[in-house]
């Protein structure tokens, strides 16, 4: 029987497994669980003899995947997928996908929600500022970022966006400017929303250079991961300017120094938080077992992401 195994560390909702599982008994398959593991040696022995894998933020290492037998495919749980390693895919034969869209949404309302808790001083009780006719840049325009323009509409905000993959019509058919280089979009906005995903073209891709150009007071948020920010250049950032300040649902390795360092100028929540809905949790755990299936069953390959 066809074994599929759901391997999270950082555990999705029960509805979500309950829905994952469903779908995977209704097809025929072998469904195991495993959550909060304790070390990687546990999830490498748990792979041994599964067809398919789904994940979440957990590392499909090339010690993984080659304990893999008949490992055929694995899916993340989301749209980022730096945690699998491609390379160690392809070279067995083994197809690497994401869920493109499915924690969007939850995202998108995480970068608001952190600027509104951050223009608001936490909710202290001391007048803050609002968020209506300032300048937020969109660093990408994917499904995030075109979420994230929808929901800062509705605060007042003057919304413009860079990405080099999306057409200038679509952006600006979503009334919403488009500019036609990073360094412009830095040096336009006082809020910057990073939407990138981690690829060898993007880490430490936001440096000292790009954070500089932006106009007091500047605030960055980071939904999306913490290799594309340079640190070193973040650190000078925040001796440099008094006025920056960082936000983000994934700390950086240098968190203890801006601590020490800046308080009052960052807010980092404690885990990663962008897919932490329940709907998210739901939608993407739902796309990675329907995409499984599609695949094993008809050889979909709509959103693989190794070659």
């Amino acid at each position: 029987m066809t074994k599929i195994l759901v391997a999270t560390v950082k555990p999705f909702i029960p509805e979500a497994v309950e829905k994952i599982e469903k779908i995977a008994s209704d097809a025929g398959y072998e469904f195991v669980l495993l959550e909060k593991y304790a070390d990687q040696g546990e999830f490498i022995d748990a792979v041994a003899d599964v067809d398919a894998l789904i994940i979440r933020s957990d590392k499909a290492t090339r010690e993984v995947i080659e304990a893999a037998k008949n490992l055929k495919i694995i899916v993340r749980a989301g749209a980022g997928y730096d945690n699998i390693d491609l390379e160690a895919a392809t070279e067995k034969g083994v197809v690497a996908m994401n869920t493109p869209g499915q924690n969007s949404n939850a995202v998108a309302e995480l970068a608001l929600g952190m600027m509104v808790y951050w223009v608001r001083n936490g909710f202290n009780g001391k007048a803050g500022t609002e968020l209506k006719g300032k300048k937020l840049g969109l660093h990408a325009y994917g499904n995030v970022g075109k979420l994230i323009a929808g929901i800062a509409k509705g605060f007042g905000m003057e919304i413009f966006a860079f990405d080099p993959f999306i057409p200038k019509d679509v952006i600006e058919g979503d009334d919403v400017v488009c500019i036609e280089s990073a360094e412009e979009l830095y040096s336009t906005c006082n809020f910057v929303s990073l939407n990138i995903p981690a690829t060898a073209e993007t880490k430490a891709s936001i440096n000292y250079e790009l954070l500089t150009k932006m106009p007091e007071p500047a605030v960055l948020v980071n939904t999306a991961r913490k290799e594309v920010v340079h640190e070193d250049d973040l650190l000078r950032v925040f001796a440099d300017r008094e006025d920056f300040s960082y936000i983000t649902d994934i700390a950086p390795d240098c968190k203890d120094e801006i601590a020490e360092k800046y308080p009052g100028r960052f807010f980092f929540t404690p885990k990663k938080m962008g897919a932490q809905t329940a709907e998210a949790n739901i939608n993407a755990g739902v796309a990675a077992m329907t995409q499984i299936i599609g695949f094993l069953e008809n050889g979909d390959k709509t959103f693989q992401v190794n070659k």
